[in-house]
């Protein structure tokens, strides 16, 4: 349910940015001209918001550094390109980014602090204190009767955490081949 409505959600933000990409902005569309030095001018880089068929020296490069008859050999030293961007795509896409680290951070919190809770009435409070060492003895000792008991109410969190049961003991087992007796699986 709050799947659904984080997806609307993220659907209705996309389609408002995706309506005011009809409408260029100004700053969406640009000429830049790279000028390299020029007798005693350093080299500049200048930026205009201009259309496509002013995007020339004449147009861009305000004020002109050189006076006269240099104008025309300054600017054919220039080069000038005409640069347009997408705003809406550029911020459709910093949302979408955005919504994933969101969703990335609530399921932090979800492995942080729920799943604790709910392992502990699942296993019970016993299990949860036990040391590391005693984990590594016994690591699963009552996971068998806890999962025949829980199979009476199949839902999502079951079969995850009959899936994790079942990875931890091949872990486990693997563990046990490699450290104890020393034989690595091809």
């Amino acid at each position: 349910m709050k799947f659904l409505f984080g997806v609307e959600a993220l659907c209705l933000a996309c389609f408002v940015l995706l309506s005011q990409v009809s409408a260029k902005n100004s700053e969406d569309i640009r000429c830049k001209c790279i000028c390299p030095p020029y007798r005693d001018v350093e080299g500049q880089i200048y930026k205009q918001n201009v259309s496509l068929k002013d995007c020339t020296c004449l147009h861009v490069v305000v004020p002109m550094p050189v006076d006269g008859k240099d104008v025309e050999a300054y600017c054919l030293r220039c080069e000038c390109k005409y640069e347009e961007r997408s705003s809406g795509t550029i911020k459709v896409t910093i949302i979408i980014y955005l919504s994933i680290l969101g969703l990335l951070l609530l399921y932090m919190v979800y492995l942080t602090l729920l799943e604790p809770m709910l392992k502990r009435r699942l296993f019970g409070h016993s299990q949860l204190i036990q040391s590391d060492d005693d984990v590594d003895q016994q690591p699963f000792a009552n996971a068998h009767n806890v999962l025949s008991r829980s199979h009476s109410r199949p839902n999502m969190l079951n079969k995850v955490e009959h899936a994790q049961q079942r990875w931890r003991r091949q872990v486990q087992e693997q563990r046990k081949s490699v450290f104890d007796r020393h034989v690595v699986l091809s």
